[in-house]
């Protein structure tokens, strides 16, 4: 009988060690509930909640890893597009959901680590997630229309001191495309108005259309604007030089420094989830991205291929938080 939550065993002599026994099996059934779920994962469909929209460096990778996880267990996974207010709704989404492994999230440094900036999001973009483990790494650009009559760094920089308010940047809003942005004009002492979109890429569609003269994006999003001589790289925010433009320098070679260099992308949890379905899930996407098909696949979009542990991801969250805060208080952007 239980009384008050409690559960009260009475009696004396065999029938009462039969009722122990019985209670202690049914504890011993009860206690390595996780355990024994995480055993038999996944047993349904896997969902990988993409907090932009479809096609950017975001959605590619999470549907390389879906592939990657689908194969690896036999069970299906389908990706879900939820973009809006920088990656916080499809993040709010995510945090929400039982943590069961079931529901996950493409996420990294505009998602968790620039996230954690904000206030009054309804969840922790840190302490809501359990991260599994980095996909890749991609870099930015500053890239320029056609149109500006320059052909380099230095020249650029003459020409929007030339023409102070006269010249146009897209991003969106609140994400560290635009913190890159105001962090150039701080650094170079230029002024260029910006504009919001809604995303990168219709950002870079008006760059091409000469609507804008500058962008700051995605090496995953402006690599093929540069092979095809459509958009002007002027420098690049990674350590080395990009293989694929070794005459474009970097931030550093052109004297801004403190500039973060890379951009994470990596697959998370809800808090909560077992230990061991965190692990199952890192030890298949580090298996993926080492193997030759998704590293081809991932390099093939501008973007570099990286394995590591729970661990290692949730320090690289830290880090690059730390990084973009600095960036976003240097330029006085208010952020809410």
């Amino acid at each position: 009988m239980t009384t008050a939550g409690k559960i009260r065993v009475q009696g004396h002599g065999p029938q009462q060690r039969g009722s122990w026994f019985l209670l202690l099996a049914l504890i011993a059934i009860a206690l390595p509930c996780h355990a024994s779920r995480a055993a038999g994962y996944p047993e349904r469909t896997i969902k990988i909640v993409v907090p932009f929209p479809a096609g950017g460096p975001t959605d590619v990778a999470a549907r390389m890893i879906a592939q990657a996880i689908a194969t690896k267990f036999g069970k299906g996974v389908i990706v879900e597009n939820h973009p809006g207010a920088g990656g916080r709704i499809g993040a709010k989404v995510v945090a929400s959901a039982t943590p069961d492994g079931y529901t996950l999230l493409l996420g990294g440094t505009n998602v968790n680590s620039i996230g954690a900036i904000y206030s009054d999001l309804g969840f922790d973009p840190v302490k809501s997630f359990a991260p599994i483990g980095v996909v890749c790494v991609d870099s930015l650009a500053i890239a320029i229309s056609p149109r500006v009559p320059v052909d380099n760094f230095e020249e650029f920089i003459h020409y929007a001191k030339e023409h102070p308010g006269q010249l146009k940047y897209g991003a969106s809003p609140g994400i560290y495309t635009q913190f890159a942005g105001e962090y150039f004009k701080l650094k170079t002492g230029t002024d260029i108005l910006f504009v919001p979109y809604k995303g990168g890429a219709p950002a870079v569609t008006d760059a091409l259309g000469g609507h804008i003269e500058m962008v700051v994006n995605n090496k995953s999003n402006l690599l093929p604007q540069f092979k095809d001589g459509k958009l002007k790289a002027l420098a690049v925010t990674s350590k080395g030089r990009w293989p694929e433009l070794p005459q474009t320098p970097t931030m550093r070679e052109v004297g801004i420094l403190g500039f973060p260099q890379e951009v994470l992308f990596g697959l998370l949890a809800p808090a909560g989830t077992p230990e061991a379905i965190i692990m199952q899930l890192n030890t298949t996407i580090n298996e993926a991205v080492q193997s030759t098909e998704v590293r081809a696949s991932l390099e093939s979009v501008g973007v570099d291929a990286r394995v590591g542990t729970p661990q290692a991801f949730a320090a690289a969250l830290d880090e690059q938080a730390r990084e973009w805060k600095r960036v976003i208080e240097e330029t006085g952007i208010t952020v809410e």
